[in-house]
């Protein structure tokens, strides 16, 4: 029988795995600068609650950088339903601008995912995402629902809607159930939508949510878009929702950073899991 490289016969985590899960996090926490007790509180929070409101991660700079490059970009409505009929979104957006690989590769998030997920966890999906007026509420969705696993259970994924405009309730500011993500398999339907609770935050803030928890986009009722960016992690063992090795070019992977190649794809969770030829896929970006 082969060897599990990563669980004990009983299915928990094999120590040495969670030793240098733990090496790995202080490691990071102390490059990027993160108060480890800030840490711990964030993560209890979210924990308990299934989200947090981190304010003001990004510079006014970084918003307006953000905004000139995606404007021209949003230019079609949504086709379905979930998408939204009066909400435009970019996809593939690496390929398209590097503007919002800032947010991706933010310090603070990095740390959070470090104390959630396993080493070389992934981007799963980018999007600029921009609610017009007379939106109407989108349906209600956990992000990582299309994993085909029973709830309650550990989440897969974990995301963060970013606040490009200020998030108000009548501007659409994303709903959140508190505590949903501990639910077992509930019907949408079967939601009390009056006891979710807007993410009321100023541009420059994100709501960062595990993936099992239950939320959606809130109705626009404003006279002017609102803008804001979402970006989504996954296990290094689970697919991404985004395939990027076919989404973003080789070229275009080779201008960003080691740390977003990384999450793009071009990395292991070693012994067997992403190789190419056998090899760590990041050599072909050396090439």
């Amino acid at each position: 029988m082969a060897t599990r490289a990563y669980t004990n016969e009983d299915g928990t985590v094999r120590d040495e795995v969670l030793e240098k899960q733990a090496s790995a996090r202080t490691e990071a926490e102390r490059e990027y600068g993160i108060d480890s007790d800030h840490l711990d509180s964030l993560i209890s929070t979210v924990q308990e609650e299934g989200y947090v409101i981190l304010p003001n991660l990004l510079s006014p700079e970084e918003i307006e950088t953000i905004r000139r490059e995606a404007d021209p970009l949003l230019e079609h409505d949504g086709r379905t339903e979930f998408e939204g009929y009066k909400t435009r979104r970019i996809y593939s957006v690496i390929e398209k601008t590097l503007s919002c690989n800032p947010v991706v590769e933010h310090p603070l998030v990095m740390a959070l995912l470090d104390r959630l997920f396993m080493p070389n966890y992934l981007l799963s999906q980018l999007q600029v995402i921009k609610v017009m007026p007379g939106e109407i509420r989108q349906p209600l969705h956990h992000d990582d629902g299309f994993y085909p696993l029973p709830r309650p259970r550990k989440p897969i994924g974990a995301a963060l809607i970013w606040a490009l405009d200020d998030f108000r309730e009548d501007n659409g500011a994303t709903l959140v159930y508190p505590k949903s993500h501990l639910w077992g398999d509930v019907p949408s339907a079967d939601i009390d939508v009056s006891k979710m609770v807007p993410a009321v935050m100023p541009a420059g803030s994100a709501v960062f949510f595990l993936g099992t928890m239950w939320h959606c986009a809130g109705p626009n009722n404003s006279d002017k878009p609102r803008l804001a960016a979402t970006t989504q992690y996954c296990e290094p063992w689970a697919r991404q929702q985004e395939n990027y090795c076919l989404a973003i070019s080789r070229e275009r992977a080779k201008q960003c950073s080691p740390k977003v190649q990384s999450l793009l794809g071009y990395s292991m969770l070693f012994p067997f899991i992403g190789f190419v030829n056998g090899r760590d896929p990041a050599r072909l970006l050396r090439d």
